[in-house]
């Protein structure tokens, strides 16, 4: 996964919640999924951000 992949798919699942999409059901699962791509999308940013640091 990319971070510019990750970040379509977290605005996707924020849209669909605004938008009022998403059953009851399915609304777990799609806030699980929204926090597992915000980590990631965090996380990845992190490492950049780390990786500069260590360049300079």
């Amino acid at each position: 996964m990319t971070y510019e992949s990750a970040l379509k798919e977290l605005k996707e699942v924020i849209e669909d919640l605004r938008n009022e999409m998403v059953s009851v059901d399915d609304l777990t699962e799609k806030v699980k999924r929204a926090k597992e791509l915000m980590d990631f999308c965090k996380n990845k940013l992190r490492n950049v951000g780390e990786d500069l640091e260590g360049m300079f």
